[in-house]
């Protein structure tokens, strides 16, 4: 399951370079995974209530083009891997044609102490398990 989200660029997040700062990319994909649970019916404000947390563990960037202000990116995210406790989400950022961004971010599912928990049924929704139909997006 590919989900799909749309942004356009602001001027602030654009550097001295007058293409967006390296920085503001890991803020397009938070964006991307968002609205990825949200499509997945992951329902991430009861999980925090819950007192449970998803946190990111390691982010794998690979930066093929700038983007511009008033550019139209759309972010593709993907789960390529899912386990009892923790995933990956492969992620691409995109311009029309243009792969810009290609990114990998593995998140881990933590109790109120922040330590590593099984993610309870409830939030094991469907679409963290990886379709493999979809082998060929890989985030790289």
């Amino acid at each position: 399951m590919v989900c799909k989200s749309s942004l356009k660029v602001r001027t602030y997040e654009c550097d001295s370079y007058g293409h967006v700062n390296n920085a503001n990319y890991l803020h397009y994909l938070e964006y991307g995974r968002m609205e990825s649970l949200k499509e997945m019916n992951f329902d991430y404000p009861a999980m925090i209530e819950a007192g449970y947390g998803v946190y990111v563990t390691r982010v794998e960037i690979d930066y093929k083009k700038p983007a511009f202000f008033d550019d139209l990116l759309e972010i593709r995210s993907k789960s390529i891997k899912k386990g009892a406790v923790s995933g990956v989400f492969a992620q691409e950022i995109w311009r029309g044609e243009d792969l810009l961004v290609a990114a990998k971010v593995t998140w881990a599912f933590v109790n109120s102490d922040g330590t590593p928990a099984k993610i309870p049924p409830q939030w094991d929704v469907p679409g963290l398990k990886p379709d493999p139909s979809d082998a060929k997006f890989t985030g790289k």
